[in-house]
């Protein structure tokens, strides 16, 4: 092991080698370029790179290739000859085909272990970024896990949701008293809302058992296991694929211990398709982002995203990459020139080309390259031919990744879901109360009429059935509900000090 990655070749005749530094591999970094430029190649050997260094991965597969990282390259591969022309070339003098440890992961469980969080470590803001509510629906839904939360009523799955907001939509009244106004539009438009979600497929990742953040960071010898998110599937929902690592992102960052500056990352995030995640974001979310990306580096946890074009990514978050590999992009239109023109002017301009013109040429496996050096400084850019991958290049068989997933170290532990008691369970109770206690009351009052209609018959004089009477038998039907929302509003007053902590994101802060 070396304290730095091997990234290819740069600078004349591409002998000089442009490294990325572990101990600044936490700065973040961005991976840029036009379809087909090599960007997935790059992810690949960055990927391999720092599990070499004992460092864990998790990124998403959103073609499927990446699973290739699990096999061996092999001297039968129509690329052999090319890929060991161009170590030569680059004075890889170590290079040689392996294998990855490599864990699949799905939101869906059909191509990797099943990927859960709970409604309740989602939290209000991502789960209203992911349900695309106004502000009114946002303070609906803020008000629900407000309850849920003094109320020790956990929100594990879609139906933990629905019910809760079933009785606040009955109870709404009561509630305006201590919250504020709940319309029943509203409370229908968020549920028309989590119908769409489930459409989606969303219902398998609301659940247990969660995910557990340290099965994320295992080592395997002296080796980082990757985590591969199956994401060609999970991209035709755009919007719970961007929300899923946003949330992944944020756990990591609310769970894991401060680490300072180690000598490298304890976890590395490749987020691409990193567009999805800014695409119509709310002002307050990208200032949650813009907070995590900065804080997340002291917890040890480096950051990259993928995208076609820098500026994908919004500027306050763009500043603090400090890591990049610029392959080409094609400046078509006046909004590519635009981006072509920016991309050049992050870098730390070279005396020996003009950036603007390298990015427009460079060939596929080729990218304008600067790390940053051993002060946090960025490195002047440098024309770079990015190494050959030591892995598959391409995608595995069905048969291959079925039989990784069987020999899994976490077989078994995610793979069956569990359904435990929660909001949807004890609101089921409490109604079946509520109904029991009023079946008596009826019930009383039918006795009372009966024997009534007794006295009346025999002429033996009424038991006390009055006006009065039948006004206070009659109330007692209503009493019982009065009566349970009476109690929970008083358990929700006594209970505002032991309210479950949420953190920067609004998902649950477990390191309490």
């Amino acid at each position: 092991m070396t304290d730095r990655i091997f990234v290819g070749g740069g600078g004349k005749d591409y002998g000089e080698p442009q490294e990325l530094l572990l101990k600044l591999a936490n700065r973040h970094g961005l991976i840029a370029g036009a379809t087909g430029t090599g960007k997935t190649v790059t992810l690949q050997i960055l990927a391999e790179s720092f599990s070499d260094q004992g460092v864990p991965v998790f990124l998403a597969d959103v073609k499927g290739d990446l699973s290739g990282l699990m096999k061996s390259g092999t001297h039968e591969h129509k690329l052999h000859d090319k890929f060991i022309e161009r170590a030569n070339t680059i004075k890889f003098d170590d290079y040689d085909y392996r294998a990855y440890p490599t864990v699949f992961w799905d939101l869906f469980g059909r191509q990797g272990h099943p990927v859960r969080t709970t409604i309740s470590e989602m939290g209000p803001l991502l789960l209203s970024r992911l349900l695309e509510l106004t502000e009114v629906q946002e303070g609906v839904l803020n008000i629900a896990f407000r309850i849920a939360d003094e109320q020790s009523m956990l929100l594990l799955d879609l139906k933990d949701l629905r019910a809760l907001l079933v009785w606040i939509g009955e109870n709404s009244k009561t509630i305006e008293l201590q919250y504020g106004g709940v319309s029943s539009s509203s409370i229908g438009a968020i549920q028309r809302r989590l119908l769409v979600l489930e459409n989606q497929g969303a219902t398998e990742f609301f659940g247990e058992p969660a995910l557990k953040l340290e099965d994320l960071m295992l080592t395997h010898g002296d080796r980082g296991q990757i985590n591969i998110l199956a994401a060609d599937e999970l991209m035709e929902s755009p919007r719970l694929y961007a929300t899923f690592l946003l949330w992944l992102l944020s756990e990591l960052f609310e769970n894991l211990p401060e680490v300072g500056n180690p000598d490298k990352p304890k976890l590395v995030f490749f987020f691409d398709e990193a567009h999805l995640l800014f695409e119509d974001a709310p002002k307050v979310l990208l200032n949650k982002v813009e907070q995590v990306a900065r804080l997340i580096r002291s917890k040890g946890v480096g950051v990259y995203f993928i995208s076609q074009n820098p500026d994908d990514v919004p500027q306050d978050i763009l500043g603090q990459l400090g890591n990049r590999v610029q392959h080409a992009l094609r400046a078509f239109t006046p909004r590519d020139q635009k981006a072509l023109k920016m991309a050049s002017e992050t870098f730390r301009a070279n005396p020996d080309f003009d950036t603007e013109e390298a990015i427009k040429s460079v060939g596929v496996g080729e990218a304008i390259v600067s790390m940053l050096d051993a002060k946090g400084s960025p490195n002047i850019v440098q024309r770079t031919l990015i190494r050959p991958p030591s892995s598959q290049l391409g995608p595995i068989t069905k048969e291959e990744r079925k039989e990784a997933i069987l020999k899994s170290p976490l077989y078994g532990i995610y793979d069956e879901a569990i359904d435990r008691e929660s909001a949807f369970e004890k609101l089921s109770a409490r109604a079946k109360e509520v109904e029991a206690e009023q079946a008596a009351a009826q019930k009383h009052t039918g006795d009372v009429d009966r024997l009534y209609n007794m006295a009346q018959k025999f002429d033996v004089g009424s038991p006390a059935r009055s006006t009065k009477t039948a006004k206070t038998t009659s109330r007692r039907g209503d009493t019982a509900t009065q009566a349970m929302m009476k109690s929970m509003m008083r358990s929700i007053g006594t209970k505002a000090g032991t309210a479950i902590v949420r953190g920067v994101m609004g998902s649950l802060f477990k390191g309490r």
